[in-house]
């Protein structure tokens, strides 16, 4: 499925360099993490919202 402005949760996962369960696990365990839409059985992520997220958490760096 493919709405403009929206990714699928396997997208969502990969934007973020994450898997899809940490993906679902932020929804529900990090308050200022976006929520899903959901359409159907399928779970919706603005694309914004995942952007804007990403942003004010930047990725952690790993120490060598």
């Amino acid at each position: 499925m493919q709405i403009p402005g929206y990714l699928t949760s396997d997208e969502a996962a990969e934007r973020l360099g994450i898997n899809r369960q940490s993906l679902y696990n932020h929804a529900t365990r990090t308050p200022d993490f976006p929520k899903p839409t959901k359409v159907g059985r399928a779970s919706l992520w603005a694309e914004d919202a995942i952007d804007a997220w990403r942003s004010a958490h930047p990725k952690r760096q790993r120490k060598s």
